[in-house]
């Protein structure tokens, strides 16, 4: 089953001189196994949709169907617990999803809560705190003794550690370095790729929309703006350009190029493709 949004608001503060529309009305459908980018100004909705998947945020009206459930405004959720187990959300802020003694007791709190043995939780916690690049003397660490980019990925690892059907990624590569942001990207490939988990991912950064993603979804002023495919998505950039994001690299160039004469085609979008299509028009 995709993930569904019908009719969706989400109203902050509603009934309060301070009440904001933060979603308004929205349709959406989201496909299983893709990675979906989702992006959009600061303060345009996207991390309030994703905080809906697994019911940290609820409706104002509307409903949310997440694979086998169905979150109506016009009911009282029940068995959110069992939806939490399979949509595993990573927060934009680190820090609000870690609060044990050690690494290793916060990455085993989740799969424990979920009914899973202390033997198994460890076990996943030594598996997991490879998988994200940090080696198993952190386990012992206190998160206070983490840099960013450490604290980012313990919190990868503790939603990893649940095994969920659904990634939700807010902002997941902030904080890293290039490499480490490159190791992150190709780890939630894998998942998706080996494993067929349906990842979510909101972000800023175009280059990895260009090359990891699916799917694009654009949010703006609580509504969805478009959902279509990354490359019929980068052919034009000017809804990029409305929204004051700077398109990826290869992109800018070819539209640089163009700007200057050239007749570089809309659908290049590799920096191999574009070399062969400059020197074809540098003959020419």
């Amino acid at each position: 089953m995709p993930i569904q949004f019908e009719k969706v608001s989400h109203h902050y503060n509603a009934g309060t001189q301070f009440a904001y529309v933060a979603l308004d009305e929205i349709d959406l459908t989201l496909k299983e196994g893709k990675v979906t980018a989702i992006i959009g100004a600061t303060g345009s909705g996207k991390t309030t949709l994703v905080q809906h998947l697994n019911a940290l945020l609820l409706p104002t009206s509307g409903k949310v169907t997440v694979l086998d459930r169905v979150i109506d405004s016009a009911e009282k959720p029940k068995k959110l617990k069992e939806l939490r187990k399979k949509v595993g959300l990573v927060f934009q802020f680190p820090e609000y999803q870690l609060f044990e003694e050690t690494i290793e007791k916060d990455i085993c709190f989740g799969p424990k809560n979920f009914g899973v043995s202390e033997q198994e939780a460890k076990k996943r916690a030594h598996e997991v705190i490879r998988l994200v690049g940090l080696d198993e003397s952190f386990l012992q660490k206190s998160p206070l003794d983490l840099s960013g980019g450490q604290k980012r990925r313990v919190a990868i690892a503790g939603i990893l550690a649940m095994d969920p059907d659904v990634l939700v990624l807010d902002e997941p590569t902030a904080g890293l370095d290039p490499q480490g942001a490159q190791q992150m990207m190709s780890l939630f490939m894998n998942l998706n790729k080996k494993l067929k988990k349906t990842v979510l991912m909101v972000t800023h950064d175009m280059e990895h929309v260009l090359n990891y993603c699916d799917e694009v979804v654009v949010v703006r002023d609580g509504k969805i703006v478009t959902h279509v495919e990354v490359r019929e998505f980068f052919k034009d950039t000017t809804l990029l350009n409305e929204l004051h994001i700077l398109p990826p690299s290869v992109i800018q160039f070819r539209e640089m190029l163009n700007d200057k004469g050239f007749k570089l085609d809309s659908s290049i979008m590799d920096i191999k493709t574009l070399a062969k299509a400059i020197a074809k028009e540098v003959k020419r």
